[in-house]
């Protein structure tokens, strides 16, 4: 019989006529998020056995300590699998932007979980870790994504050591890949002159030329608002699309989170954003050092007046929008971009939307711009010191940065442009 307060407690076999085998009990845990087959979240015990029961509620007792302590407690029968999942749902999904979690979401489900899921997380060794590296890299993959999954299985393991689920990071124990030298294909200076000189007369082209003047990245110029435009370019904003989650914990039954009827978004506390329309945002940059103040001095003032001038308006007060009025999706405007390369240059060249930005430093250190404004400029600075928010403080200087890569660029004969 269970004495009062003992709670899951019981003797095996329960018939008292039959030799005592053992004691029993069972702790809840909490759930390790939501099984992606069924859409709901599996339940989890830990089941404690004593041949003595003085012994078992002694041992009840510290376990109940710990998980008060901790949180979760581990479990024999936890798998890699189970580990990784809730770990990206539940726990990095709360601390990491929506983006950087897509890539930790797509390294635990594509190449870890495959891997080394059925593997028993306590029994998980260096061995293990290192067959997802091989794994990778036999499918053609390059290290660089060896790479990302290996830190992926790091800071994973390093908060399962913390909350006592394993006993040592077996990441820790094992060599990172290196990542592979890469030569980026970019555009050099005729190319790049000769694209300016072919999109601006093309609405859609324009995207493409405010890239290349702007060094900005794929979605400060998809979610640059018309109100962000005047003598400067306030980059402070950018589009980005954050995937639905279940609202309702998985109870709907449904797989993916975008079906459920009550989907929501989960970002950090301290993301800033402001939906759009469906599942497109715009999010603040990585930090306050991305938050841009560009000169906007010709060609680029000229181009940008003349394609507001001329663009249909659009609900979301955007610079860039579809014909319809509804915003660029990022993936697509990078599959846009994509097609536009092979249509001039055919399928040799590889050159990506977001590599502009270096076609964009090369052309400012041709113009003699000092680094540390091309850092300002571009939002790369390394610089030891962290600043705030860019004021205007510096903007005689920023000013002069960006008129002297418009001085190389008029010397090719792209003179300034006036708005009609």
């Amino acid at each position: 019989m269970r004495g009062k307060g003992e709670g899951a407690v019981y003797r095996v076999p329960a018939d008292l006529k039959k030799p005592l085998q053992y004691w029993t009990a069972v702790i809840e845990l909490p759930s390790h998020g939501i099984d992606p087959e069924t859409g709901k979240a599996p339940r989890r015990r830990k089941v404690i056995r004593r041949k003595n029961k003085k012994a078992l509620l002694a041992e009840l007792a510290v376990q109940r300590a710990a998980l008060q302590e901790r949180g979760d407690l581990p479990t024999a029968g936890m798998t890699t699998a189970q580990w990784f999942t809730y770990w990206v749902e539940s726990i990095a999904a709360t601390e990491v932007r929506p983006n950087t979690l897509t890539g930790y979401r797509a390294a635990v489900t594509r190449h870890i979980i495959p891997t080394i899921g059925r593997v028993q997380l306590e029994k998980l060794s260096a061995s293990h870790i290192r067959r997802v590296h091989e794994a990778i890299l036999a499918k053609g993959l390059s290290s660089t994504t060896a790479l990302l999954s290996h830190r992926v299985m790091s800071m994973s393991l390093k908060i399962a050591v913390r909350e006592g689920r394993i006993g040592r990071n077996p990441a820790a124990l094992t060599e990172a890949p290196r990542r592979a030298v890469t030569a980026l294909d970019v555009l050099d200076l005729p190319e790049a002159v000769a694209l300016l000189r072919d999109t601006l007369d093309d609405p859609d082209g324009i995207r493409w030329a405010t890239y290349l003047l702007t060094a900005t990245r794929r979605g400060e110029v998809l979610g640059l608002e018309a109100e962000r435009v005047g003598d400067a370019l306030d980059m402070s904003w950018q589009l980005q699309r954050i995937p639905y989650v279940h609202g309702c914990g998985g109870t709907c039954g449904r797989r993916f989170g975008g079906d459920c009827p009550e989907r929501t978004i989960r970002v950090p506390a301290d993301h800033e954003y402001r939906n759009i329309i469906d599942g497109l945002y715009w999010t603040r940059p990585k930090s306050r050092k991305g938050w841009r103040i560009i000169p906007n001095v010709d060609p680029l003032r000229s181009i940008l007046e003349r394609h507001m001038t001329a663009a249909a308006p659009n609900p979301h007060g955007l610079v860039f929008a579809r014909p319809d009025g509804r915003p660029y999706d990022p993936d697509r405007a990078s599959n846009e971009w994509h097609q536009f390369m092979i249509a001039r240059f055919g399928e040799e060249r590889s050159v990506r939307l977001h590599d502009l930005r270096h076609t964009t430093i090369d052309l400012l250190y041709l113009a003699g711009v000092p680094e540390d404004l091309i850092q300002e400029i571009v939002g790369h600075s390394t610089r030891a010191q962290s600043r705030e928010y860019r004021s205007r403080g510096n903007m005689e200087r920023l000013t002069g940065a960006m008129k002297s890569l418009s001085a190389i660029l008029a010397d090719q004969g792209l003179h300034d442009r006036k708005a009609s």
